[in-house]
């Protein structure tokens, strides 16, 4: 047998955790000695003190632990409760990165605000545009809505147009209109996004996606972003001064022209932000 201090050793836990444990019943010593009060624990305990721990650190109350280990949760059973709590964590992590992220950007719009250099704005035409594409709604403009709609439609856009034997013929690009349906939940107008790629094909319906022609824009205030689109919030807003301060005025969404997209280096992309503008 062992005595508590030694238990916990082996167990990997505090004396302290051992006492509250049995204090509150989940795990009684084998013995205690009557004249010094000095509780002792035998190496099969083991078992039971690695299942409380493992239920414990997977979010379960002290209550549910003794309910689960009292039924004799099997090994398998433990395991497949980690894989779910795994994915649950990993899923939050995720979350809170994103979210941390997303932060970041608009520190980074609130502290670059009338700092960012403008002469880089440039006003120009763009040309129409022939593109394949693939549209999905979006619960409104903001970059933690469009991301997780935006990302997977390019990907499968670009599936699509390889089984169709389509080659782009440009960089990529999206832009947005309003949906029709709004959101009932928050009365927010719902965005249709749209992934589009350049293409010189003729509308098929075997090649599984929409091929329409995008309106030339007769003047576009445009402006370069380098760096992740998840932190175009200053550029999008330095932009949108700059169209303000030289009495412009926006006519609709901004399009965004992917021009160089490095796989797996968000820092080094360079997107030009292309907003439709009245000069007059």
């Amino acid at each position: 047998m062992f005595a508590i201090g030694d238990f916990a050793r082996r167990g990997l836990v505090s004396v302290r955790m051992l006492r509250h444990y049995d204090a509150i019943g989940l795990l009684r010593p084998a013995r205690v000695d009557p004249a010094s009060g000095y509780r002792f624990y035998d190496a099969g305990q083991l078992a039971r003190l690695n299942r409380i721990v493992a239920l414990k650190d997977l979010g379960f109350t002290l209550a549910q632990v003794r309910a689960l280990v009292d039924e004799q949760v099997s090994v398998d059973e433990l395991r497949g409760m980690l894989r779910l709590r795994r994915a649950e964590l990993a899923a939050t992590i995720a979350a809170d990165t994103a979210r941390l992220a997303r932060v970041q950007a608009r520190l980074r719009a609130i502290e670059n605000e009338g700092h960012m250099p403008t002469d880089n704005v440039v006003i120009k035409p763009v040309a129409a545009v022939q593109v394949a594409e693939l549209v999905a709604t979006a619960a409104s403009y903001a970059p933690e809505d469009i991301t997780p709609v935006l990302t997977p439609l390019f990907a499968d856009l670009i599936d699509r147009l390889a089984r169709a034997g389509l080659t782009p013929t440009g960089p990529a690009l999206a832009y947005y209109t309003d949906a029709i349906q709004t959101d009932a939940a928050h009365g927010d107008a719902v965005i249709s996004v749209h992934a589009a790629l350049p293409v010189a094909a003729e509308p098929d319906a075997g090649h599984d996606v929409a091929i329409v022609d995008l309106p030339a824009i007769p003047a576009a205030a445009t402006l370069l972003h380098r760096g992740s689109v998840n932190e175009i919030v200053a550029t999008g807003q330095t932009l949108a001064r700059w169209i303000d301060s030289h009495s412009h005025r926006a006519v609709g969404y901004a399009r965004e022209l992917y021009l160089s997209c490095p796989p797996d280096a968000p820092e080094l992309w360079v997107t030009e932000l292309q907003e439709p503008i009245t000069t007059s």
